[in-house]
């Protein structure tokens, strides 16, 4: 019986045009200061914030029915989903942040990339969301988390599909590492314009675009990569070193028995 299984979510030419606008339309969101070209007043992101709800629900709510209406996602992997953004909501206040320590991406990590990079995505979203009302956590940081978690969940399902054994752990490790650094980057970035205050590091509305993209990079080395993000780093790496290969061996075997991709 062969290790390689098919994705829980297969992406079609419909889905997939849809994924990559979410991703691009997530990415500028991200990355508005660094085009804007006006003030920021302290409500900025509670206007904005809804217009990210616009763009990732009704994202996921497409992927969901253009698969279900082309058999790419059936009630197994519904069930999957469901399941799987329970525990990882269940596994979030576990560490409750506290140093940087979050256990809710180590399984995201591990599941985006035996379901695919389409489910990883919905994954993404629906996790965060589930355990934001779990723990109260809503707010307009929300969907800026959402959207974040999904790019993570997505790329763990693009990472080269045919390495096993000590390597495959080896190389979601390492990409673990890098989606923790990337994650408080994106949320950095969402906090920059506001956290910054009257200093060097502030943001200049119509300044260079070389000039606010380093005091940003300094803004988020000192306020969250050499703290919260090594922490969470860190949760990542012992995490899937210590229970990826255990957690790989069960999500594979919930694939084969799904019969996913077949």
């Amino acid at each position: 019986m062969t290790d390689f299984l098919g994705p829980a979510v297969r992406l079609r030419h419909r889905s997939a045009l849809v994924l990559t606008v979410a991703v691009v339309a997530g990415l500028a969101m991200f990355c508005w200061p660094l085009l804007s070209r006006s003030g920021v007043g302290t409500s900025a992101h509670t206007t904005d914030a809804p217009f990210v709800f616009l763009v990732t629900l009704p994202v996921l709510i497409l992927i969901v029915l253009a698969e279900l209406s082309s058999g790419g996602l059936d009630a197994k992997a519904l069930a999957l989903l469901g399941v799987l953004s329970a525990v990882d909501a269940a596994l979030r206040p576990l560490g409750a942040g506290t140093g940087g320590i979050e256990l809710v991406f180590f399984l995201l990590v591990l599941a985006g990339r035996v379901f695919g990079p389409g489910f990883g995505f919905v994954l993404g979203s629906t996790s965060l969301f589930a355990s934001a009302l779990l723990t109260g956590g809503v707010g307009p940081w929300l969907p800026f988390q959402m959207l974040a978690s999904s790019l993570v969940g997505l790329g763990a399902g693009l990472l080269p599909g045919r390495v096993r054994g000590r390597w495959e752990i080896a190389l979601l490790a390492g990409y673990g590492v890098l989606a923790a650094y990337f994650y408080g980057l994106a949320m950095s970035m969402f906090t920059w314009p506001f956290l910054a205050g009257s200093t060097a590091l502030d943001f200049l509305p119509g300044a260079p675009l070389g000039e606010n993209l380093h005091r940003f990079l300094v803004f988020t080395v000192l306020t969250s990569t050499l703290g919260w993000d090594t922490g969470r780093a860190l949760t990542n790496l012992v995490a899937i070193l210590l229970l990826g290969p255990a957690v790989l061996t069960v999500l594979r075997r919930a694939s084969r028995r799904a019969a996913f991709g077949r």
